[in-house]
């Protein structure tokens, strides 16, 4: 029986040999993150026994509790497109675990299973322009209208991660019982895939971040995943379970970035000795080992509750949310860190670290930006004393 520190093990040995390699052509070579190189790599993590620690062993999963993929995506997360490689990046992250916890058994067969195998992708479609839904889901635009064949959509969404070349695409749309989720496949004439907004964090996202429109998208009832009026509710399911996800991943960058700073000062010299004899650097050193440190242990905070008390638990929420809000600051810190450590070199990207603090800044907005958590974990605070 394969132990959680064997597959952390194998998983780190993979990025190091399989894709580490790679990530130099996406960053520096300009070699495009597309589908093609996605299942070249998720290939590569299949022969390697490391797919799938999202993913339940019958779609070709490890069947990892939250508490085992904290340790494994860590490892998964030091190269860029590390997390991919595995079928654990957004939104595919989100998408298998909702679909695993509300699907029926067709929706299942049909959607969860090529997705969790690696086979397609998936998109998610909250976010809309102004004044639609973005941090506030309250303020829901899209609208699904029943008929007597089934229900037509229509409304604008944009931020919409890896619509282009998905194979379906959740959409949350506002019924007249309340938000509902509707899946909707990408060959729909109904789904108009729009340009591919240019965002900083361009180079670990296939299939980019675009804009999206529903019109006269005509779904079956068969499409309702979940039940008509509970999309926000359901909505939980993947929300604590994906932004925990994404700390793990961004965590692994981070360590990753601060060996390569301690390599780097303690191979160069300023003013006759090695920059890592200096006290200002040992002083960045000691905060990034505190700040990784400290965010490894909210992370496992986070994953035990979820695995104790379940996804959709107030404490779960609560918890995740903690996590979210402290770790994707810390990682800023720690990447920002190791920039400065770096010197010069630390703002070009033949040294990488300058690509991974770029493409980690929308790690403070998405799944919920730093400042609306606090003010949800605050109102929680305050409603338990």
């Amino acid at each position: 029986m394969t132990t959680v520190a064997h597959l952390v093990d194998k998983t780190t040995q993979f990025i190091r040999d399989q894709v580490i390699p790679v990530e130099r052509e996406v960053v520096v070579d300009g070699r495009v993150m597309d589908d093609a190189l996605r299942l070249e790599l998720q290939k590569k993590a299949k022969e390697a026994g490391v797919f799938g620690p999202l993913s339940a062993p019958e779609y070709g999963g490890l069947g990892l509790d939250t508490r085992a993929q904290a340790r494994v995506l860590e490892a998964a997360g030091a190269s860029l497109l590390g997390p991919i490689a595995v079928n654990a990046w957004a939104p595919d992250d989100g998408n298998i675990h909702l679909l695993a916890h509300v699907a029926d058994a067709e929706q299942q067969q049909r959607y969860l299973a090529p997705l969790a195998a690696g086979e397609v992708r998936s998109a998610i479609a909250m976010t809309e322009p102004a004044p639609g839904a973005g941090s506030d889901p309250g303020m829901l635009q899209t609208v699904a209208e029943e008929t007597d064949d089934g229900w037509i959509i229509n409304g604008a969404k944009h931020f919409t991660t890896g619509a282009q070349g998905a194979a379906f695409t959740i959409c949350v749309a506002q019924t007249t019982d309340g938000p509902t989720m509707f899946l909707v496949d990408q060959d729909n004439p109904g789904l108009k895939v729009g340009r591919r907004m240019p965002t900083l964090d361009h180079s670990s996202a296939p299939g980019g971040h675009c804009e999206i429109a529903f019109v006269d998208c005509a779904v079956p009832d068969s499409a309702i995943l979940g039940a008509v009026g509970q999309g926000l509710v359901l909505a939980q399911v993947r929300l604590a379970p994906s932004r925990l996800v994404f700390c793990m991943n961004w965590l692994g960058l981070a360590v990753r970035a601060h060996h390569l700073a301690i390599e780097h000062i303690s191979t160069r010299k300023a003013f006759g000795v090695p920059i890592a004899d200096h006290g200002l650097a040992q002083g960045l050193v000691a905060d990034n080992e505190i700040d990784i440190a400290a965010a490894r242990g909210v992370i496992r905070t986070a994953a035990e509750t979820i695995d104790e008390q379940g996804p959709t638990s107030s404490q779960a929420r609560h918890d995740a949310s903690i996590a979210k809000t402290f770790v994707s600051e810390a990682v800023w810190r720690v990447l920002d860190r190791a920039v400065q450590l770096h010197g010069g070199l630390g703002v070009c990207e033949d040294y990488l670290v300058a690509r991974f603090l770029v493409e980690a800044r929308a790690f403070r907005i998405y799944e919920g930006p730093s400042e609306v958590l606090r003010w949800s974990i605050a109102r929680r605070a305050l409603r338990n004393r």
